[in-house]
């Protein structure tokens, strides 16, 4: 990913944060504003885009979602926790796997200031 990219995330993620006063809403609102904003900065986004889960060739369970899927290059997984699980980055890990994927960025909306919860989760498996 691009460093202009993850920028012009990073700076949206904190209008976003700021604008609705910080950390104590659900992550769908996050997600939604999020989305906003980056359209709103000429980003093309999807949301709760479905991922197959696929082995051999046959779907072994119904699909997973993520949650913002931008420029068709890279995903963002949102959150609204405040707590850093290692789980939230395997979860990324996951998806950019499944969809051959090179960068993810992990938002979590719940910290007191958002610029502490941006992560960049790289999929080294792909090139």
């Amino acid at each position: 990913m691009d460093k202009d990219l993850f920028l012009q995330v990073t700076e949206a993620a904190i209008e976003v944060h700021s604008l609705l006063g910080g950390p104590g809403l659900l992550e769908t609102v996050y997600e939604n504003a999020l989305c906003h904003e980056l359209s709103l900065r000429g980003l093309r986004t999807q949301r709760q885009l479905p991922i197959p889960v696929t082995y051999k060739s046959i779907a072994v369970r119904d699909p997973l979602y993520l949650d913002i899927f931008l420029e068709n290059k890279v995903i963002i997984e949102v959150k609204a926790t405040g707590k850093d699980y290692p789980y939230y980055h395997t979860q990324l890990l996951t998806y950019l796997r499944l969809m051959k994927i090179k960068s993810g960025i992990l938002i979590d909306f719940g910290r007191k200031s958002v610029k502490e919860g941006i992560f960049h989760v790289m999929n080294d498996a792909c090139i």
